[in-house]
């Protein structure tokens, strides 16, 4: 598991650090990942982010093919998979 974020490396580091991930959480501010992978809430960032393009909350399960399985996207950055329904998408690429 990884994270991708659109704030710098120290941010992001502190961010993994200060909620106990024990994850890597990669940095993209040059907002190429997003653009990419199709997750670019424009204009959706507030406070720190004075209105610049940040990243949708989303999920993604790829398989070792690269081969996307499972996706979660929302617009509402609190809104998340539940571990459940991550670990069900999991076992159904066992099928």
């Amino acid at each position: 598991m990884i994270g991708v974020s659109v704030d710098s490396p120290e941010e992001s580091e502190n961010l993994r650090k200060s909620q106990g991930y024990t994850f890597p959480i990669l940095s993209d501010a040059n907002r190429n990942v997003i653009k990419r992978w199709d997750v670019v809430h424009s204009h959706g960032g507030h406070a720190t982010h004075d209105g610049e393009d940040i990243a949708r909350p989303a999920e993604f399960l790829i398989d070792s093919t690269g081969k996307v399985r499972w996706v979660n996207l929302t617009d509402d950055f609190v809104v998340r998979a539940r571990p459940e329904q991550a670990l069900a998408a999991f076992d159904a690429t066992k099928k």
